[in-house]
């Protein structure tokens, strides 16, 4: 087992700080405090926007190019299934691994307390040739409206972006956007006994069974498919009466190939239910091979791939984002959530290996 580090001792008894800290979305005013805490006990001049924080590089110079680190320190609500304490930070040793217990370990605070000293290092780095910004961001588990969409305006130009979520530290060179739609079948209602009416859950049904059907062309050499899902439907409000209303869910994850007004449009032209679209801000990200992140970390051996889970990336429009982080999403949201002291340790050391000798 490799010898735990000084930096790694302070990011794991910060996050230990943040998972005994309730930080639901919307309400995670409390973490902010403690993050800012933090950064102001470094010497740092700390910026807040509602519950962002956000520190620069202490040599910003305008006629360098801008990297923002970035990662969220909301977390979602815990399941019933958890064994333990949510809000206890345990640390136990498993399979020969200290391993660190508790809600928003693994998503995304491995990630962002890595982050945060990766930026603490890079900053006493003498003429990187590019600016640093630290941004924990609010309201990411429900691409909030006051969490990074908010605070870019504040950050100025970016030109590219680094999006801590758990990765395995592999790098996620694209992300699926995603497009919700709910969906109004209308018919008459009537007696069920007479036959009387049209039924809005038949009408529904040939709409749905067209998406269930249905595929889209374009496919990604790193996400695949465009996929839709219906995964909700309710009609009805009593066994006798033929329902005038049914109304249906989709869930569509897009790839690079397809925006979501495009996908829109094409639901739009082929459903008779009326359609009314959740959002169509979040849309599929991806990051040129040619960018240097990605190319020095190519020099480095790392793998890359295309994600198929949401992240504020899709939020950061203007400007390319790699998305890469400590720990693995396939231990997000689930009960007894974790993340090893070790990758904590190594999401460091790599993201501080990945920006020394970066050109942008």
């Amino acid at each position: 087992m490799n010898e735990i580090t000084t930096p790694t001792q302070s990011a794991v008894k910060l996050l230990q700080r943040l998972i005994s800290t309730q930080s639901f979305s919307r309400n995670e005013g409390p973490t902010a405090d403690i993050i800012v805490d933090y950064l102001e006990k470094e010497g740092k001049e700390v910026h807040r926007l509602k519950h962002n924080v956000w520190v620069k590089s202490k040599d910003f110079r305008a006629e360098w190019p801008t990297l923002l680190l970035n990662s969220h320190h909301d977390t979602v609500k815990p399941g019933g299934s958890w064994t333990r304490d949510p809000f206890k930070a345990d640390i136990e040793e498993v399979d020969g691994e200290e391993t660190l217990f508790g809600l928003g370990s693994n998503d995304a605070g491995g990630c962002l307390v890595s982050l945060l000293h990766t930026f603490l290092q890079m900053d006493e780095v003498a003429d990187r040739g590019y600016n640093l910004i630290f941004a924990a961001s609010a309201e990411e588990e429900i691409s909030g409206e006051n969490g990074i969409s908010a605070l870019l305006p504040e950050l100025g130009k970016i030109d590219v972006g680094i999006v801590g979520e758990p990765t395995r530290m592999k790098m996620a060179v694209a992300e699926k956007g995603l497009l919700v739609l709910d969906c109004t079948a209308t018919g008459i209602s009537g007696h069920a006994a007479r036959h009387e009416g049209v039924n809005a859950i038949y009408e529904a049904l040939q709409d749905i069974r067209w998406i269930k059907n249905f595929r889209f062309s374009n496919k990604s050499d790193l996400l695949g498919e465009t996929t839709a899902t219906v995964t909700q439907i309710n009609a009805g409000i009593q066994h006798n009466i033929v329902p005038d209303k049914c109304t249906f869910v989709v869930d569509i994850r897009t790839n690079e190939l397809y925006t979501n007004e495009q996908v829109l449009e094409i639901f739009q032209h082929n459903l008779i239910s009326e359609i009314k679209p959740r959002s169509l801000r979040l849309q599929s990200s991806s990051l040129s091979m040619d960018h240097p992140l990605v190319k020095r970390g190519i020099e480095l051996g790392w793998e890359f791939y295309g994600s198929p889970t949401l992240s504020d990336q899709a939020l950061c429009r203007e400007f390319p984002t790699l998305k890469l982080g400590p720990g693995s999403s396939g231990r997000s949201h689930i009960a007894d959530e974790y993340i090893r002291v070790s990758e904590i340790q190594d999401g460091i050391e790599n993201y501080v290996q990945l920006l020394t000798s970066l050109k942008l």
